[in-house]
């Protein structure tokens, strides 16, 4: 029950974005760009575990992976922008990402960063 009740939840949240967009894409991107995700990630984890030390290594890893993450959205941007349909622009920008993530977890790895 606790389960579902956390992805009902989670759920809700990304629907109420996607209708704030409908009015205002500006708004939604604002609220798009908190770290809502992330943020329930930590409460759920917390709740769950009380382990401290478990959020304070997922904010690590999160702060690592924002630069690729990056990717998706110049990428998404400018696909769109010149007149590519939005399905291949969605599809370029996820590869695009998964090859940055890779690239950036090998050059992680050369400079002795790992993640766990």
């Amino acid at each position: 029950m606790y389960t579902l009740f956390k992805i009902l939840f989670t759920a809700i949240i990304v629907v109420v974005i996607s209708e704030i967009a409908k009015r205002s894409t500006l708004i939604a991107g604002i609220v798009a760009s908190i770290p809502l995700t992330s943020l329930l990630a930590f409460v759920w984890l917390y709740y769950d575990t009380q382990d401290i030390e478990s959020i304070r290594e997922l904010s690590r890893n999160i702060l690592l992976m924002i630069p690729p993450s990056l990717t998706f959205f110049i990428s998404l941007y400018f696909t769109i922008g010149w007149n590519v349909s939005f399905y291949l622009s969605l599809f370029t920008s996820i590869v695009l990402t998964a090859i940055v993530y890779w690239l950036y977890f090998y050059i992680l790895s050369f400079l002795g960063i790992y993640l766990n």
